[in-house]
């Protein structure tokens, strides 16, 4: 995967391109050439090309891997301060706690909408079967983190639901 500095130097060669496309569309200009309208096309084409570029040298764009997280399946997000992610109904404490902590990465984002709270809440829930043919969302745990300061996160998780979850056959 390209990292950020690839990607600066992309944008750096790309700059030196649409500045040589650019100068030859000026020159373009100033001969009258008849590729003179195509140049300035491609100048634009080049400049939109290196600010994105540009953008991607500054956001990482890997994915931070949290060990011990199991896999877990976002089920809601408001796209502002509320998410509820699905976790297997195996998990353990650990797990759990690993697994909030990689979902309030994966879901951190700038641009969530915190319209009067500035926290995203993201709540883990597991499926339990109390009896034949029911089934039934249990909330084992709940992750609060700033939506302005990635180091900001509060995980809770509650043992009591923990408990209610059968127990692995391994």
């Amino acid at each position: 995967m390209i990292t950020t500095s690839e990607f600066f130097q992309l944008t750096q060669w790309a700059g030196i391109t649409t500045l040589i496309v650019a100068v030859l569309a000026i020159v373009g200009f100033l001969f009258k050439w008849g590729v003179r309208f195509q140049l300035v096309g491609v100048t634009g084409f080049m400049a939109v090309l290196t600010a994105g570029l540009f953008a991607l040298s500054l956001v990482p764009i890997m994915r931070t891997v949290i060990p011990g997280a199991v896999r877990f399946s976002v089920v809601y997000d408001n796209g502002a301060t509320q998410a509820v992610i699905a976790v297997p109904p195996t998990i353990t404490e650990t797990e759990l706690e690993a697994t909030l902590r990689q979902a309030a990465s994966d879901l951190f984002s700038y641009g969530r909408l915190g319209s009067d709270q500035d926290q995203l809440n993201i709540r883990a829930r597991a499926i339990i079967h109390p009896e034949l043919g029911v089934s039934q969302p249990l909330y084992v745990g709940n992750v609060k983190r700033s939506l302005r300061d990635r180091e900001d996160v509060t995980i809770e998780i509650f043992p009591e639901k923990l408990a209610q979850l059968p127990k692995s056959s391994a």
